[in-house]
């Protein structure tokens, strides 16, 4: 049910996007860490709800269904709104395309999929990749004014972030290309396509 605990939460990631927009779109360095702690408990989540509902045997379609959505929705906001305010240091613009390209190369694959009964598990590696994602969005969205808020302000965030980031996208390769692999298997010219997947 939607109602459920790991579907709340779920729920959450989804809502907190909203509020995400306002705090960077203020531009201030308290706003900045308010932005990186929003983000960040909102990421965790995603933890926690898979968790809770495999721990409780909760496990809904409802939750299969919108959890990658979530995800992606989070992920997306994040870097476009880095993207857009220009908060992306140096050439790590290069390093977000190369995630969101990957999220929708991810996401098509596991549609056309679905249609044939057919799952595509999440790889460890591909759970390395959302962890260094996660930090290092995390991390841009505090960049070094929101740091020197609580006094780190000594450490080079904004580089640690785009560091983060190319690890995320170097990742992000190797994972998709193991995705895009394991989906040309199921691929077969003599399947007949459903006609919910059908575009006009």
């Amino acid at each position: 049910m939607p109602t459920d605990l790991p579907n709340l939460l779920t729920i959450s990631r989804i809502v907190a996007i909203p509020l995400l927009v306002l705090l960077v779109a203020v531009r201030q360095p308290w706003f900045d860490f308010a932005a990186c702690v929003l983000f960040s408990a909102a990421a965790i989540t995603d933890y926690f709800d898979g968790k809770i509902a495999r721990d409780r045997k909760i496990v809904s379609d409802f939750g299969r269904m919108l959890d990658p959505i979530a995800d992606k929705l989070l992920v997306g906001a994040a870097l476009m709104l880095l993207a857009g305010f220009e908060r992306l240091p140096n050439w790590a613009l290069l390093p977000a395309i190369v995630i969101m390209l990957r999220e929708i190369l991810v996401s098509g694959l596991r549609e056309y999929l679905a249609g044939l009964n057919v799952g595509l598990p999440v790889t460890a590696l591909a759970k390395w990749k959302t962890g260094f994602q996660m930090g290092a969005l995390g991390t841009l969205l505090a960049g070094d004014s929101g740091a020197r808020m609580v006094g780190l302000g000594f450490l080079p965030v904004s580089l640690i972030g785009e560091i983060m980031l190319w690890t995320a996208a170097a990742l992000t390769l190797v994972t998709g290309w193991d995705y895009w692999v394991a989906g040309l298997h199921h691929v077969s010219r003599d399947t007949p396509p459903l006609e919910s997947t059908k575009r006009p």
